[in-house]
């Protein structure tokens, strides 16, 4: 922790740039701040096409007064609030819009609103608010075109033409239809970027999974070797000073070839993506497990010819070996174990067998290792059985569908 802290034990240099948690309230803040700029760039339009239509339009359409700029003034605010209260925002759009045309004032960009605050409703999943208050107002449209217009202004208004609102329907669906087009990419984007998530953190558990298992296998071989090298080199210290030193060197071995593995598989953290500093470990390494086991007391016979395997493969093979010795060394009685390696038919198989019996006794595992060997197997689409014989002895058997180089 210290070494995160800034100069003279002041702030972590991360705090420099922020708390942790910043980002979330940064994606907190854009998620309700209000579009400022977008809403006034539309209402100037709004206020200045509303002004050209108007004179383009003068002695058909009551001219612009304070109460028609106030209705376009509120139906363009209310955008400022689209993201938030979209439904509300569309209605309330609409409402002034109809107000708007319903006091007879000119056609003209006055709709953009609508449409803008429809267009945000329907993204943001709020379809039928949308529509409800799109047919609102073209509803009020078609019922003051067509049957109010003899009661409100201008004066001697005459009926709207059908084709008028052929047209303006025509507009109105298309605008949804862009809307509804634009939901649906929005929510395969929503989609893509969740199952890029999740896969994101599927990777990283698999390869959690693996570092864990890298790092189980290598520890519990080492360790069970020095357990039982140092139980050695105590119970010969004072009879057998020569054959306690061999039990040390052994254990100053195993330890430091423990060490090598993890720092390597350690530095696959540090450095992702870089390649391992030493080549992973594969069934050519079988006469160093052997060598291993017999520094431990047992005694390995080895039968078949390792073939060439893909890395994976190879580091998974000669992991399920490892661990299976390493069970025989920490729960059989037996000093005698045999590894058989046979492959074919685009398949090897690995037998380890010891003839037992179990000690019983508690040799501190973690009760990992068969899991760890039957995860490993399944990874490449394989199979472990593992469990005792019936002359009492103990057998883990691998099978691992494999195409096998022939070239050497």
């Amino acid at each position: 922790m210290d070494e995160q802290r800034g100069p003279g034990g002041g702030p972590p240099r991360w705090w420099r740039h922020g708390p942790p948690w910043g980002h979330l309230r940064d994606a907190a803040e854009r998620g309700t701040r209000r579009p400022w700029r977008s809403t006034l760039l539309l209402t100037v339009f709004v206020l200045g096409g509303s002004n050209f239509a108007a004179q383009a339009q003068e002695g058909q359409r009551a001219s612009l007064d304070v109460f028609a700029r106030v209705l376009l003034l509120v139906g363009s605010g209310l955008l400022l609030w689209r993201k938030r209260y979209p439904v509300a925002v569309a209605f309330g759009t609409a409402v002034a819009a109809m107000v708007y045309l319903g006091a007879g004032y000119a056609y003209g960009p006055v709709f953009l609103t609508v449409a803008v605050a429809c267009f945000s409703a329907i993204v943001a999943g709020h379809r039928r608010a949308a529509w409800s208050a799109v047919g609102m107002l073209w509803a009020g449209h078609v019922l003051v075109a067509h049957w109010l217009y003899r009661w409100l202004p201008p004066t001697g208004d005459t009926a709207a033409s059908w084709w008028q609102e052929v047209a303006v329907a025509t507009w109105v669906v298309a605008i949804v239809a862009v809307a509804e087009l634009a939901r649906v990419r929005r929510e395969q984007w929503a989609g893509e970027r969740a199952e890029r998530a999740q896969a994101a953190r599927r990777r990283a558990d698999e390869e959690r999974l693996r570092i864990a298992r890298e790092l189980h296998d290598v520890l519990a071989h080492s360790i069970s070797v020095i357990n039982v090298q140092a139980g050695v080199g105590l119970a010969l210290l004072d009879t057998d000073p020569e054959q306690a030193r061999t039990a040390l060197t052994t254990i100053k071995e195993a330890s430091k070839e423990a060490l090598g593995e993890v720092r390597q598989v350690l530095d696959t953290l540090r450095t992702p993506g870089d390649a391992p500093r030493a080549p992973a470990p594969g069934l050519d390494r079988l006469p160093e497990l052997v060598e291993q086991a017999a520094g431990a007391g047992l005694a390995v016979e080895v039968e078949g010819e390792p073939p060439r395997l893909p890395p994976g493969a190879d580091l998974a093979a000669f992991r399920i070996v490892q661990e299976a010795l390493t069970n025989v060394v920490r729960h059989s009685g037996s000093r005698h174990a045999r590894v058989r390696v046979e492959h074919g038919g685009g398949a090897l198989r690995l037998c380890v067998d010891d003839d037992g019996p179990a000690t019983g006794a508690d040799a501190g595992g973690s009760g990992n290792g068969l899991a760890g060997m039957r995860e490993r197997a399944a990874a490449l689409g394989g199979t472990i059985e593992a469990g005792p014989r019936a002359d009492g002895g103990f057998r883990v058997l691998a099978v691992l569908p494999l195409k096998v180089k022939e070239d050497r």
